[in-house]
């Protein structure tokens, strides 16, 4: 049946969808809208409960999705096979999800990992290994093309007829709002805490592993708490982004009121698209200024990037899987930072998506090598959980499609507290004063590209 253009064919496919659903059945229908910004729109898609998700991909995919429909937390070792099974049970049992429908309106499951298979905080407010949402409401816009979805499990005083008038009903409101653009907060930075005498103290202890050989690399990272003059929208924050870092995907995920993880990622955990996926070695960090040239000659930067380009390697091939990578790096701008960029890209074959993933997290980009001894040494040197911090961010889709970025340039906002993540690569030949400027630059310029101005007062320095 194709795609409803009317009422009448929308409530066709409810009620053959509700014909075909079994017992424990969610009915998913969708239909196409005018073009509208998921962003801007997001705050129109009421959920039934406080959770949100953003994927802002524009000019590519943009995604927005409210409630939940099914969820998972837990953690622990298997956290990815299992999201895995639970992605698939979920989609799978999808009653109504019209074959007809394109790619960018496939129904999805929304996935946030933690660092950590599990938190050392044991309090409720603790992230878990894993979250996923197939969401109530799902919003997808690609180029001028624009879907709504609505899934809910049927029974309970819920049709084929009232999912139907629903969904219809939504879709009018949100094209009534089709030209609303989002709006930037307008908060200041009230207090900015110190945290370069605990990150050197830190970084001279990696760096002793590291020139001693217990290990190749750690990348060490500090958390810095900002102190807002009133509490912002996490959306208002995302806006400017858009300008700014036009090249990674911002990111929001909400799990509950009033605290949501925001960011805007440029770099590419594993994205898999008809069968063929891509990871990206993301290493070697400089300014956009005429100092970003020197990353391709640098032999620490090379270096750095190079342990990246090889384990992800590595890990594909012990997968069973043909990788392919480039015989030198590039660069690539995001913003006001340039890194060296390596994609890799191999057939996926008969392999599940998630089970490469948990093979490929965490690189050496965001942890070290080796890996289990680096996460070790992270647990003992940074004071703080990383939480979703260079976590895997994104979701699978009914085709089995999917694409998960690496949670950094990203922060956590709580109220009027908004916490920034940062960290830097050290591997032999680093220098403590140096990495201490990479974090402090990327620290700096992701204030900047929030719009956060100066602080009215300062706990030391900044």
């Amino acid at each position: 049946m194709p795609a409803p253009d009317s009422f009448t064919d929308l409530l066709a496919l409810a009620s053959e969808g509700a014909r075909q659903a079994d017992e424990e059945g969610v009915l998913s229908l969708a239909m196409a809208i005018a073009p509208g910004d998921p962003m801007a729109l997001l705050p129109h898609l009421e959920g039934g409960d406080s959770f949100r998700f953003l994927w802002d991909g524009a000019p590519g995919l943009c995604i927005a999705a409210s409630g939940r429909t099914n969820s998972l937390e837990l953690s622990g070792p298997r956290r990815f096979e299992l999201a895995q099974r639970f992605a698939s049970a979920s989609l799978n049992r999808l009653a109504g999800a019209q074959v007809a429908c394109p790619p960018l309106a496939r129904p999805r499951v929304l996935l946030a990992f933690g660092f950590f298979d599990a938190p050392l905080d044991t309090s409720v407010a603790a992230i878990p290994g894993v979250q996923a949402v197939l969401p109530r409401w799902q919003l997808s816009r690609h180029g001028q093309h624009c879907w709504l979805r609505l899934q809910r499990p049927l029974g309970g005083g819920v049709t084929a007829r009232s999912l139907a008038e629903e969904l219809w009903e939504k879709a009018r409101e949100l094209e009534r709002h089709s030209h609303a653009s989002a709006a930037s907060a307008t908060v200041a930075v009230a207090l900015r805490t110190p945290w370069q005498e605990n990150y050197r103290q830190a970084a001279a202890q990696a760096l002793e592993l590291v020139e001693g050989g217990a290990l190749q690399k750690l990348v060490l990272a500090v958390r810095q708490q900002l102190t807002l003059s009133a509490q912002p929208d996490p959306l208002g924050l995302l806006a400017p982004l858009r300008r700014h870092q036009g090249g990674s995907c911002r990111l929001l995920w909400q799990r509950c009121a009033g605290s949501a993880l925001i960011g805007a990622s440029p770099e590419r955990l594993l994205t898999v698209r008809q069968g063929q996926l891509r990871s990206d070695a993301l290493a070697g960090t400089a300014p956009a200024d005429e100092r970003a040239a020197s990353l391709l000659h640098s032999t620490k930067d090379r270096l750095e990037h190079e342990l990246v380009v090889d384990t992800i390697t590595a890990v594909l091939s012990r997968a069973g899987l043909n990788p392919r990578r480039p015989r030198h790096p590039r660069l690539a701008r995001h913003g006001q930072l340039v890194h060296l960029h390596s994609p890799i890209s191999a057939c996926l074959g008969r392999q599940q998506p998630l089970a490469i993933a948990a093979a490929l997290h965490p690189t050496p980009a965001v942890a070290g090598l080796p890996r289990r001894e680096a996460m070790a040494w992270l647990r003992n040197l940074e004071p703080f959980e990383r939480g979703h911090y260079a976590a895997p961010i994104g979701w699978i889709d009914s085709a089995g499609d999917l694409d998960l970025r690496v949670a950094i340039r990203s922060g956590t906002v709580e109220g009027r507290q908004l916490e920034l993540t940062a960290g830097a690569g050290l591997v032999p030949g680093s220098a403590v004063d140096r990495e201490l400027q990479e974090v402090a630059l990327k620290l700096g310029v992701l204030q900047q590209q929030l719009n956060l101005p100066q602080p009215t007062r300062l706990a030391g320095p900044a």
